[in-house]
Parts: structure tokens; C-alpha cells; sequence
């Protein structure tokens, strides 16, 4: 019975130590409220950056999409996060501190992506600058050599019965 009457006096002086709400100040209130695993808003915003980022094992698929082991426990620490309170923005930049930008499915225009940004159109221009020379050379060598006797009458002969058969 001691130790009953001994709480409730502990926690009778613990309430009253604490400063009466303030009824003025419901956004403060909000604020601190943290979100729950129930939370749709918190959800949302977890699936969200879960598809701005990479699964780095995968590599093609968000971490939304992933079932790796690394993905979960990625999706995990967003949830984590957003818990926490953190922006979106605070989010990502830990991610891309943690893993670099290679985490991110747009990375930022800079130094170290250039090559990733810009490979596509080189490799193209590459490709079609091999596929100039290849053909032009096709053309120099088949206008180096004139046809045989027997490869122009072939050709008559296939002409003239493409002729025949319009």
C-alpha cells in the first residue's frame, strides 16, 4: 500500500509540474506529432522517394520495386526518417551522402555524372560515325571494280523480269 500511495503522489507532482497547454498554440501541437506507421500522408511520402531511388543491387529497379535485402532496410530508414520529422530533401541528401548519386534514378548534372548524362549521345555519334565509314567504304569498293559480262547480263536478266511482272 506504501508503494501505491508513494506513485500516485510521484506522479500527482509530475503533472503538476508540467506547464498547463496552451489551447492558443495547435500548430506547436501539430508539429510535434509524430507520424504513425498507420499515417497515409507518411506512407505516401515513403513510397514516393522510395521510387526517386535506386536499389543499389539491382540497379534497375527503385527501392520500392526491390526485394533485396538492402533495398528493405532502405525503405526501412526512410520510414525511419520521416518519423523523425525530416524534409524530403534531408532524406535524399543523406542517401546520396551515404551511397553517392549513383542512388538517385535523376542524378544532378555535375563533374562526376557528366559521363552518365552526356555517354548516350557519344556512343550514338560514335555508331553513326562508324556506320559513314562502313557504308562509304561498301560504295569505293564496289565503284572500284566494274561487273563481269556474265554479272551485267545477270542483271539484265533480273531487271527485265522485275519488268515483266509490274
Amino acid at each position: 500500500m506504501r508503494r501505491f500511495v508513494a506513485a500516485l503522489l510521484l506522479a500527482a507532482g509530475a503533472a503538476a509540474a508540467q506547464p498547463p497547454a496552451d489551447p492558443r498554440a495547435p500548430a506547436e501541437t501539430a508539429k510535434a506529432a509524430l507520424p504513425t506507421p498507420n499515417d497515409p500522408v507518411a506512407a505516401k511520402r515513403a513510397v514516393a522517394l522510395g521510387n526517386e531511388l535506386r536499389c543499389l543491387v539491382c540497379q534497375n529497379q527503385s527501392i520500392e520495386e526491390s526485394n533485396a535485402e538492402l533495398a528493405v532496410d532502405l525503405r526501412r530508414q526512410i520510414r525511419e526518417q520521416i518519423a523523425q520529422g525530416k524534409s524530403d530533401r534531408e532524406i535524399i541528401d543523406y542517401m546520396v551522402a551515404r551511397y553517392g548519386d549513383f542512388v538517385l534514378y535523376r542524378p544532378p548534372f555535375k563533374a562526376t555524372t557528366a559521363l552518365l548524362w552526356i555517354g548516350p549521345f557519344l556512343l550514338l555519334a560514335v555508331g553513326l560515325a562508324a556506320a559513314r565509314r562502313v557504308i562509304a567504304a561498301r560504295r569505293a569498293r564496289a565503284d572500284e571494280r566494274p561487273l563481269t559480262e556474265a554479272e551485267r547480263r545477270e542483271a539484265e536478266r533480273l531487271l527485265a523480269g522485275a519488268r515483266e511482272s509490274e
